[in-house]
């Protein structure tokens, strides 16, 4: 099957694990066309960073002739799980895309936490509402907060979409953690949310044996709370799942870019790198992948 993939292809820049402006560098010399950027704290935290320095960072990326794929506003914690937490995250997570759409993108890609497969539980109907208010916040703008795959079933995520009123709340598809936590099929998964995709992650891993997502990500009431680098750490040296360069896990990228063409998806194939060691490499590798396909 030959592919002649139109996507552009992103980078995470905090992947590189390089100061802001050395990261846009590297990702435009690899080849990218545009970049993911982590904008919940320090110099790109949207309450303290103000309309000069917005203006500032967005030329200087437009000098490079780069664009923004999306930004990355996940607060962390147990996503949007805790009721009492909510107004804060709810807060902040709108000033993130109001800088996002300040910065000329219009996708701000999250973790909500585990959806529950039992809509009973208290913590689906928290959920909800905070989805359905920050969809509705995002929806009048043109834009979307994108929930990454992984920490349940497709079909649990697309039951939860289904019940809200507007698509500002999408899906910013990442097969990786698919393979790595739940076991998913990551073709089906894109045919099965194929109207929700507005942003995608190119990432690649194994399972090594079963987890409880819930062990990952974390959840509300239970004694885990991981943090970005907690996965980070478990992908790389973990005993259930390792994050690997692509073309080296369980992802079947010709196939899983085969059904992202079938369905229509013209939005950004955006690499991520979690593990530490020759991030550099293993992404300037990954770009190279992806334009076998183009």
């Amino acid at each position: 099957m030959s592919l002649k993939l139109q996507n552009k292809i992103g980078v995470i820049v905090d992947s590189l694990q390089l100061p802001l402006k050395e990261g846009l560098h590297a990702a435009k010399e690899m080849g990218a066309d545009g970049v993911q950027i982590y904008a919940v704290s320090g110099d790109l935290d949207p309450d303290v960073m103000n309309e000069a320095a917005r203006l500032e960072l967005k030329a200087y990326i437009d000098s490079l002739g780069l664009e923004i794929s999306a930004l990355c506003g996940d607060l962390g914690g147990h996503g949007f799980q805790d009721a009492e937490a909510n107004p804060e995250k709810i807060r902040k997570s709108k000033r993130i895309l109001d800088l996002a759409i300040d910065l000329g993108t219009t996708i701000v890609t999250t973790h909500i936490g585990i959806i529950p497969e039992d809509e009973n539980d208290p913590i689906y109907a928290t959920m909800l509402a905070a989805c359905e208010e920050l969809g509705t916040y995002a929806s009048e703008k043109g834009a979307y907060f994108a929930i990454e795959t992984g920490p349940e079933k497709a079909q649990t995520l697309k039951k939860f979409l289904d019940k809200l009123s507007t698509k500002g709340v999408s899906v910013n598809f990442d097969p990786a953690n698919m393979v790595m936590v739940t076991k998913d099929d990551p073709v089906a998964g894109v045919k099965l949310l194929k109207d929700y995709i507005v942003h995608t992650h190119v990432k690649d891993g194994i399972q090594l044996k079963p987890t409880n997502p819930k062990d990952v990500y974390g959840y509300l009431h239970n004694d885990v709370e991981t943090s970005h680098e907690n996965i980070a750490e478990m992908v790389a040296n973990g005993d259930f799942f390792r994050e690997l360069p692509l073309g080296q896990g369980d992802v079947d990228f010709q196939q899983y870019f085969a059904m992202l063409e079938e369905i229509g998806y013209s939005g950004y194939l955006t690499i991520e790198r979690e593990v530490k060691n020759n991030p550099i490499q293993d992404i300037s590798e990954a770009v190279k992948f992806i334009q076998m396909y183009k």
